[in-house]
């Protein structure tokens, strides 16, 4: 890895923020660990191979704001599950940003799992727990099924599968905010019947870009999706059934 400059990163992160409307978030103390959590995440990833961003400026622009922007949809001391959390995105920038939340972490990879867990614990995000799991299979566990403000997830699946995965988790009243690129409102479209049999009606699809002077603007959705009734129980089904036939 090249020599991590932590000040360059600090700069670049503020300009990353400041550049999509949300420099307020950004406080001394967060720049400091988002940039300490960033020199951790590319040592990490030479072993472990946790993300395919590398670029610093990228990392600060497509990770940390991209994720920050769906922060305002989110009430104050909302519970929240983050579904195929990978290296940490949304969860990490969300425990750092938004302190209120209280985050759920899953992956079905146990090595991403360990990996967002011991970040969580060296940088105090006592807001982070985290499972080593499958969706489909803990959906149905009452400890888990509608007992979510908001269920999150960033590049895991196609609307109508994701949606089966996520809507399950969803409080009555709750969102499912799903984080897509430019095909958003395609994938939506073609969710509708998903989506009314799993209880969920779409609010908004906000497929504002994020604006970098140095990348150009880059494809950032937000598809929000409020829980209007009950999932039935049959949902989700096993992946090999949500995969090979979606809603």
């Amino acid at each position: 890895m090249a020599e991590f400059d932590a000040a360059a990163f600090g700069a670049t992160l503020g300009r990353a923020f400041s550049e999509n409307g949300i420099g307020g978030m950004l406080s001394f103390d967060r720049v400091k660990t988002l940039t300490a959590m960033t020199e951790r995440l590319l040592t990490e990833n030479e072993k472990y191979n946790l993300t395919a961003l590398t670029d610093p400026g990228k990392i600060a622009l497509l990770h940390y704001a991209d994720c920050a922007l769906i922060t305002k949809y989110m009430k104050k001391g909302a519970t929240v599950i983050d579904v195929g959390c990978g290296a940490g995105f949304p969860t990490l920038p969300l425990a750092v940003l938004r302190p209120d939340l209280q985050l759920l972490a899953v992956d079905s990879t146990e090595k991403k799992v360990a990996y967002v867990r011991e970040t969580a614990r060296l940088f105090g995000l006592d807001n982070v727990t985290c499972l080593t799991a499958r969706a489909e299979e803990i959906a149905a566990d009452g400890n888990y099924r509608e007992r979510f403000d908001y269920a999150t997830a960033r590049a895991v699946t196609e609307m109508r599968s994701l949606a089966e995965l996520l809507l399950p988790f969803v409080k009555v009243g709750g969102e499912m905010i799903a984080m897509k690129g430019k095909n958003a409102a395609y994938e939506t479209a073609g969710a509708k019947r998903a989506l009314a049999i799993l209880g969920g009606e779409v609010v908004a699809i906000d497929e504002t870009p994020l604006r970098s002077a140095a990348y150009g603007e880059q494809s950032h959705a937000a598809v929000r999706i409020a829980k209007r009734k009950k999932t039935p129980a049959a949902y989700p089904r096993a992946w090999a059934q949500i995969s090979k036939k979606p809603l």
